[in-house]
């Protein structure tokens, strides 16, 4: 590891924060949180108790939990002695900007500054920043205590060492982070989320098929597949013997010709789409759709761990 790190400051303490808060703490750093949301408290003690049973089930000691993260009464009490910050803000850059202007003057010189920035990238609120190379993105997909990827985005002036610590810093903390070499809004991740999530609008509005069969297409197929390989060494196994070349050149070609669809924006075409989802899911309660995707989402990775150290011991 390039550096130790030890003190962690989660700066904003929703869905994200509280979630970055319990697996930072899960590994025996020191978590100080800050966020102007009068119920923090509250709500930290929740996730808490509510991520507790996910961490454990990683094999992570959740004794003590509570003990290592302490509430700020505001972001320079958060991170003065912090060795690495994860912002978890609104996702506007004149907001960006003014917070890590903020964060630069008030942290130490050698801490590591992350934002979980879905969209927007470091270059679009670090342009005026005296010390922008210690800033990069650490985009994790929700809830970040479970899924493992991180997708980390250097600005045009973060700097290589700043890069290697994150990466660093998030295998330590158990994930599995992916550097992208340039910056594009949206990174990898959510682009190509957006793009399925498009098509899924556009075969709904058509009346081809409705959200509950649409969403069991994916798990009984593509989603199964994608938690093994990739898009393209699935399609490099689809080819068979002659791999991705055999395939670009065959079923490739058709595939390409597909016309995919653009949804509609009207807001009456918009509105059924979102009255089909609600539906589908409206009548039973967040927290049990989030509970019941937690759980499924757990055991998919315990077994993918499984057979990861199965086919280890076979190496050895």
């Amino acid at each position: 590891m390039t550096r130790p790190f030890r003190t962690a400051a989660v700066i904003g303490a929703g869905t994200i924060g509280l979630s970055w808060t319990a697996l930072f703490a899960a590994h025996g750093l020191t978590v100080h949180v800050s966020d102007p949301r009068p119920d923090l408290k509250e709500a930290t003690d929740e996730a808490l108790a509510e991520f507790a049973p996910h961490l454990a089930a990683q094999g992570l000691d959740t004794d003590g939990l509570a003990d290592r993260v302490h509430l700020a009464a505001d972001v320079t009490e958060a991170v003065r002695d912090a060795d690495i910050v994860q912002e978890n803000g609104p996702e506007r850059v004149e907001f960006k900007k003014e917070l890590f202007a903020r964060l630069v003057r008030e942290t130490p010189g050698h801490a590591l500054l992350l934002s979980s920035s879905s969209a927007i990238p470091a270059t679009a609120f670090t342009t005026e920043l005296e010390d922008a190379g210690r800033v990069l993105i650490g985009h994790p997909f929700n809830p970040p205590h479970l899924m493992p990827l991180v997708e980390v985005v250097p600005g045009e002036r973060t700097t290589e060492e700043a890069v290697q610590a994150a990466v660093d810093f998030y295998t330590a903390v158990g994930r599995t982070p992916v550097v992208e070499r340039r910056e594009i809004p949206g990174f990898v991740g959510n682009r190509l989320q957006s793009a399925l999530s498009r098509e899924a609008v556009y075969l709904v509005q058509q009346g081809v098929v409705t959200p509950e069969d649409l969403d069991t297409v994916v798990t009984h197929s593509l989603g199964v597949r994608w938690a093994t390989v990739g898009p393209f060494l699935g399609s490099h196994l689809g080819g068979g013997p002659g791999g991705y070349r055999h395939m670009s050149a065959h079923i490739g070609q058709s595939m390409g010709q597909l016309a995919l669809g653009r949804p509609s924006q009207d807001p009456q075409d918009r509105e059924q789409v979102i009255e089909a989802v609600e539906k589908a899911y409206a009548s039973t309660p967040y927290t049990e759709l989030a509970e019941a995707r937690d759980r499924r989402q757990l055991a998919v990775l315990s077994a993918l761990e499984d057979v990861r150290r199965t086919e280890l011991d076979k190496e050895n």
